[in-house]
């Protein structure tokens, strides 16, 4: 069995731009040396369109947590249901030097008028790594729903964002989970992570 650290090398052969806009779309020709020492030549689409960071908030004294409802159009189309997912708040780091927990609070007032104060990292795992370069660093939050709840949210109309707030107990979360209703890797994850972290919290 090989070791979770080995990495098996490869070169780019070719790179070419195949879409530039929101996202951009490489098409990229590489060798790579197998675990065998063949040398593979290959050739992959690569997507990228920056990174993000993502924020589960939750009040642990009232047992609920702060999340958001907004249209993802590639949900609709896989589905052809509602295309209307349920997620933790999240958005893009805007420039490869900002922090994400900078991010993550930007976010959480944009999206949910939330104030964030200490942020609890779980991780910053690739989204999607056989096709997009995105990370995602995500992060726990807990708030006081009665005096970090400042604004309304929703997103910015500039934006064009549409955005529901929705506030749920932990418990339901829980269950939501167990039963694959959450939909969202993001979601599901710190979902999860908090349920290991703080399971009194989800009774």
């Amino acid at each position: 069995m090989s070791s979770p650290e080995k990495s098996l090398s490869f070169k780019v052969i070719d790179r070419s731009v195949a879409y530039q806009g929101f996202t951009r779309l490489e098409v990229l020709d590489i060798e790579q040396i197998s675990r065998s020492g063949a040398i593979l030549r290959l050739r992959r689409e690569i997507e990228t369109h920056g990174n993000g960071a993502a924020v589960l908030a939750f009040d642990a004294a009232q047992k609920q947590a702060v999340l958001v409802r907004q249209l993802r159009v590639p949900v609709g189309l896989a589905l052809s249901d509602d295309a209307y997912l349920l997620e933790v708040i999240a958005g893009l780091i805007d420039k490869p030097s900002d922090d994400p927990a900078m991010t993550a609070r930007r976010e959480a007032m944009e999206e949910a008028g939330l104030r964030l104060a200490t942020l609890i990292p779980v991780g910053a795992p690739f989204a999607t790594p056989g096709i997009s370069t995105e990370r995602l660093w995500l992060f726990l939050a807990e708030i006081d729903l009665d005096h970090d709840r400042i604004a309304a949210g929703g997103g910015l109309e500039q934006e064009d964002e549409d955005i529901e707030v929705v506030i749920l107990p932990l418990a339901r979360l829980a269950q939501m989970a167990e039963n694959g209703e959450i939909l969202d890797l993001k979601t599901l994850t710190l979902v999860q992570s908090l349920r290991l972290k703080r399971p009194e919290l989800f009774v």
